[in-house]
């Protein structure tokens, strides 16, 4: 069944995708550690193998700015990535443990994770912390580990499996299904959920996708081409073999036009300022004023002189600049620019670090 999301499913979604989909799941990058080196990983080079923590774009350990951020997109919940969060558990539990504090215990946790770091001790520590949902990534082409889907198992949290589709893995891919049907056959509880994701390169270097002669659809995408191929076969595949499991495979299409969409969209109507304006795509669109001369003194003539509320304005240290309404630098930008300041109009996203979509100099 093709989905609002430009994705398709068996079943339900698990409630981590549904929460996703509306834009209001805080993408929680715990590390960028992990015991792997699979060669599709698409963690960008400021990421990969480093010890950072990202709260959506915003690169913290805080956790007081990470209940900000969380604020910021009214989330509903948090989904805890890396890197593998294992890796830093006593981070992990401890941002677990403060969110629900923070935000109750309706507030959605799910987790990425592989089998590698999976104990007893850890899995135990991670329920207790208040984990909602795990997600495992099953290494596809070493079924050695997959006994310890045993111990993740043996607690009340939502457990599902989540892998990329690559096209020259079906065999691979098909056994996963069938090991998942196995499990679910043989033991009391079970894996209520199978993920299945479009298969894209990334602009890093541990990527190896195209080295290996895999090549995108088209020129505009970074999607893999045959894996959406692929992933229907997958879909039929489980449908013809009457496997009881709910089945989502997420395009790379939902990632970009839903899920990051909406959560910007969210963003930007918790953090536009009285001088911005919000584009139906949740971009602000602001003027910038910019000077390398004093900021303030330029802030404070421009209040005096054009009578300008001063919650109309701003000063920018990040980028020295102003930050001012769009309509009156329109109005005014000749008077302005015969005092020697630069004027633009931008477009950005309402994100920690503003990322510049547009700008046009009057």
């Amino acid at each position: 069944m093709k989905t609002p999301y430009y994705s398709y499913k068996i079943g339900t979604l698990a409630k981590g995708c549904r929460l996703c989909v509306k834009g209001s799941k805080l993408v929680m990058f715990i590390t960028g550690l992990c015991p792997r080196c699979c060669y599709f990983c698409p963690i960008s080079d400021k990421k990969y193998k480093k010890d950072v923590v990202y709260a959506d774009e915003w690169p913290t350990k805080n956790i007081n700015e990470i209940i900000k951020e969380a604020k910021s997109i009214d989330a509903e919940g948090a989904g805890f990535t890396g890197g593998d969060p294992l890796c830093k558990l006593t981070r992990t539990i401890n941002y677990i443990k403060n969110l629900k504090k923070e935000f109750g215990k309706k507030f959605h946790i799910h987790l990425y994770t592989s089998l590698n770091l999976v104990t007893e001790r850890n899995m135990q520590q991670l329920y207790e912390a208040g984990l909602d949902e795990i997600r495992i990534h099953l290494d596809i082409d070493n079924p050695e580990l997959r006994p310890k889907i045993a111990l993740v198992l043996s607690y009340g949290w939502d457990v599902g499996v989540e892998i990329p589709v690559i096209p020259k893995k079906e065999k691979q891919l098909k056994n996963i299904i069938l090991f998942i049907n196995s499990v679910n056959h043989n033991s009391q509880n079970k894996i209520k959920f199978l993920n299945l994701n479009e298969l894209e390169v990334a602009d890093n270097k541990v990527n190896q996708l195209t080295k290996l002669g895999y090549k995108t659809k088209n020129n505009l995408s970074y999607a893999i081409k045959g894996s959406e191929e692929l992933a229907f076969r997958l879909l039929k595949f489980i449908e013809k073999n009457k496997i009881k499991l709910n089945v989502h495979y997420c395009t790379a299409t939902l990632k970009d036009k839903v899920q990051l969409a909406n959560r910007i969209k969210r963003r930007a109507k918790n953090v536009k300022k009285p001088y911005d304006l919000v584009t139906d795509e949740g971009l602000l669109f602001r003027g910038a004023i910019y000077s390398t001369k004093n900021l303030v003194k330029i802030k404070n003539s421009i209040i005096k002189n054009y009578k300008i509320k001063d919650d109309l304005l701003e000063i920018d240290k990040k980028r020295s600049r102003i930050l001012i309404e769009p309509e009156f630098l329109y109005k005014n930008k000749e008077k302005l620019k015969k005092q020697n300041l630069k004027l633009a109009l931008v477009e950005e996203y309402p994100t920690w670090d503003c990322l510049n979509i547009t700008t046009e100099f009057l």
